[in-house]
């Protein structure tokens, strides 16, 4: 793939269900605009320090896999067996089932779009009905009342028709995948700006964003801490290109590339994003909301408007289900290669598409989505892979220290700063979370559990 197209797929990870769910639970933290705000620019400097050691790895180890790969090389075969294993379980096949869970969520609301039988009663009586429209409204009327009683059947099955048609396309050819890819990775990226220009220009309806009185205690504190589980989760995805490096032209240049292009794009987004939504939407009512996008969406663009919005966000959706059904299989694949008991994953078609590792990403969202609710998932998710991408962000000190003569053509901007930055936020945020979400936490170690007997059983054999 190319460099934009690479540089598609690592905005397409990041810029998924996280920014457009998560600022509800941040504001019931009790945390104010300009604190979500500087909350928000965190985890963008957070990322781009980790995406800038992803480059020297990637650089200097190609191969696909991501952490598995760097975490084999750098420590022990165990030691990356599980983080590969984490990242099949929770790092790709987890996020595929929160945005497939917001995708029904929002296109659940394209159903309030049609007119409710008390608006078409209001017309008829007012007599704004000629006799030749009359029956086709009374049809109308009686389809959304059908349509409102079967509105949560269609958001439990939307997530799944979603995840159906997008595994189809990814099993498709690969000329068919990237064009999905870059179409609807730049129509996200369009209807985003288009929403930042009409929420800036718009009168403000919602909360100031200049600081207020105990700012700098909250960006110290607890809720800062755990709200960063959120952010982070939105940030995730910053290192997508190093897990398909084998795919990418000239991997040295263009995969560190695209991470750092990527990460820069989408912190300005995500900044921007949520000032806007604090802008034109009152605080109480994105409190605890999950469909922060909706809300805001309605305030700067009307009730109409702000419906369709919610649908052209559950379209930008399915960028980031298709982003992560085309990494995550790529990582179980290349475990497949090295596992006796996964080979299975590693057979390929005439395409070079893992058909069973595709295959069994999909049976892994599938139970996610019959089992999980949101917050539950996300916090299991981003515990997981957070201890994952910390350990191999350790790794360049490591392999620094141990190997300095391996070629690396490119290396860490800001290096041993930009690591330890790294480590400093993501260990803050571990401890935090550790204690708030214990069951969640225990959870994700759960996994790293089971990985490694997975991996046990494999080298017996």
């Amino acid at each position: 793939m190319s460099l934009y197209t690479a540089t598609c797929l690592v905005v397409a990870n990041m810029v998924g269900t996280g920014v457009f769910t998560s600022l509800g639970f941040q504001l019931a933290g009790g945390l104010t605009p300009f604190v979500i705000l500087v909350l928000w620019l965190v985890g963008g400097v957070c990322a781009f320090c980790g995406s800038v050691v992803y480059a020297e790895l990637a650089a200097a180890l190609p191969r696909s896999g991501g952490e598995y790969h760097f975490l084999t090389r750098i420590f022990h075969p165990s030691i990356g067996f599980l983080a590969g294993w984490a990242a099949v379980t929770a790092g790709f096949a987890a996020p595929v089932a929160l945005a497939a869970m917001a995708f029904g969520k929002y296109m659940s609301h394209i159903l309030e779009i049609m007119p409710d039988t008390a608006d078409l009663s209001a017309l008829a009586a007012a007599g704004q009905m000629t006799a030749s429209l009359e029956t086709p409204f009374i049809f109308a009327s009686v389809a959304a009342v059908r349509f409102e009683a079967l509105s949560k059947t269609v958001e439990h099955s939307a997530a799944g028709i979603a995840l159906a048609v997008i595994t189809i396309a990814m099993l498709a050819s690969p000329r068919l995948r990237r064009w999905f890819q870059d179409f609807s990775t730049s129509l996200k990226l369009l209807t985003i700006l288009a929403f930042l220009a009409t929420g800036f220009l718009v009168p403000a309806t919602g909360s100031a964003l200049a600081p207020q009185a105990g700012d700098t205690m909250r960006m110290f504190s607890p809720e800062f801490a755990t709200s960063l589980i959120y952010v982070m989760y939105a940030y995730a995805g910053w290192n997508a290109s190093s897990y398909v490096s084998g795919e990418v032209r000239n991997p040295a240049r263009n995969v560190p590339l695209s991470m750092a292009i990527g990460t820069v794009i989408v912190t300005l987004l995500y900044v921007a994003l949520n000032a806007v939504f604090l802008r034109v939407a009152p605080v109480a009512e994105l409190t605890g909301t999950l469909e922060v996008g909706l809300v805001a969406g309605t305030h700067a663009l009307g009730a109409t408007g702000g419906k369709w919005m919610a649908v052209l966000i559950a379209g930008g959706l399915l960028s980031t289900v298709g982003a992560m059904q085309w990494i995550g299989p790529r990582v179980l694949a290349t475990m497949g290669e090295d596992s006796r008991a996964l080979r299975p994953m590693s057979i390929v078609n005439a395409s070079g598409i893992p058909i069973f590792a595709t295959l069994a990403q999909t049976a892994i969202v599938i139970l996610l989505l019959a089992t999980g609710t949101f917050q539950k998932v996300l916090t299991y998710v981003q515990f997981t892979i957070t201890l994952c991408s910390s350990l191999a962000v350790l790794g360049v000190f490591v392999l620094r220290r141990r190997e300095p003569a391996l070629p690396r053509p490119v290396r860490a901007w800001g290096y041993p700063i930009t690591p330890a930055i790294f480590l400093a936020v993501n260990g803050w945020m571990i401890w935090h979370v550790l204690i708030k979400s214990p069951l969640e936490s225990l959870a994700g170690l759960g996994t790293l559990v089971a990985g490694l007997l997975v991996f046990h059983f494999s080298e017996r054999r």
